[in-house]
């Protein structure tokens, strides 16, 4: 029991940020999202509205390296693999983020959270989607 801690205090502390987010700012914790816009508004050179944004990804980068760093826990190795496929998956992410009208942060976390119907569907559609992408991966492709 004792191995479900830390991701037990993680994702309370994921709620907790997507709570404050939407108590403080009335925005919804979607990193797609928020990646998006921030991209979208500092192309049209608008700042004030994006540096919640601006601190929120910052925050992404340096939250773990801070955890790791004070925690005293190794930084994990990147992983082995093509960069071409890390590429193209990160494409098809992308694309999916585009059609499912976000990602699993934004629908998952806090759409489920507000009991949305579409939120609901999109989190089954990614869950399932992941399932057969591992199926086909593992026991078809044999990798």
């Amino acid at each position: 029991m004792e191995a479900y801690i830390p991701a037990l205090e993680g994702g309370s502390l994921i709620g907790a940020a997507a709570a404050v987010l939407l108590v403080l700012l009335g925005r919804i914790t979607g990193v797609s999202g928020v990646l998006f816009s921030t991209m979208t508004g500092l192309l049209k050179g608008d700042v004030s509205d994006n540096l919640w944004r601006i601190l929120f990804l910052v925050g992404l980068v340096l939250g773990p390296i801070i955890v790791h760093q004070f925690g005293g826990l190794p930084i994990p190795d990147a992983p082995e693999g093509s960069i071409t496929l890390a590429i193209v998956a990160g494409l098809l992410v992308g694309f999916g983020i585009k059609v499912g009208s976000g990602c699993t942060s934004g629908h998952g976390i806090c759409g489920m959270a507000r009991l949305s119907k579409c939120s609901i569907i999109a989190t089954y559609t990614f869950m399932a989607a992941g399932f057969v992408t591992v199926f086909i991966v593992r026991h078809v492709m044999g990798a």
